[in-house]
């Protein structure tokens, strides 16, 4: 009666162990910000960014020579007008100064939008990849090994080459 129970406890153990072995999930990882600046679409996306770029850059430095330029006069012509004039001149000088803030304000926004816009295709294709090779690798999680990510130790399977090779280069 001993033996039998001793044989049922080791039996219970022995399939509780298995199970346990059996139930650790797969686990590997990819630097997925490497990964999309090796893609050859983000060669075009990032020149596209930059063109769209400078179109903003160009006009605040055109506005920001206008203001200087009138700063200059108006401080230059300070001592030979009225108080109302320079009065009102200061006030015109803080309200270009004011849409100069906006301007900038709402080109970083347009800039950022535009990002999204260009990188989520990109993004969402590196997505389907790292998916498809986890999914035939067997691998239940991919975590991004990127700096700052969260991962602070990446030594399993790097499946950066593997979703490369699915992408074509």
């Amino acid at each position: 009666m001993k033996q039998l129970k001793s044989l049922l406890i080791a039996t219970i153990l022995f399939i509780g162990t298995s199970q346990a072995v059996s139930a650790q999930a797969k686990v590997a990882h990819i630097n997925v910000t490497e990964l999309m600046g090796a893609m050859p679409e983000m060669k075009a996306a990032n020149t596209q960014l930059e063109n769209y770029g400078k179109t903003f850059d160009n006009e605040y430095r055109i506005m920001v020579e206008e203001y200087q330029t009138k700063i200059k006069k108006y401080d230059q012509e300070a001592a030979t007008v009225s108080d109302a004039i320079n009065e009102t001149r200061s006030q015109e000088v803080q309200e270009m100064g004011n849409r100069i803030q906006q301007y900038q304000q709402t080109a970083s926004k347009d800039m950022q939008k535009k990002q999204e816009d260009i990188l989520k295709p990109i993004l969402e294709k590196a997505k389907a990849a790292i998916q498809k090779v986890a999914k035939a690798k067997g691998y239940q999680y991919v975590l991004d090994s990127t700096v700052g990510s969260g991962v602070l130790v990446a030594d399993g399977p790097d499946l950066l080459a593997d979703v490369k090779k699915e992408l074509g280069f």
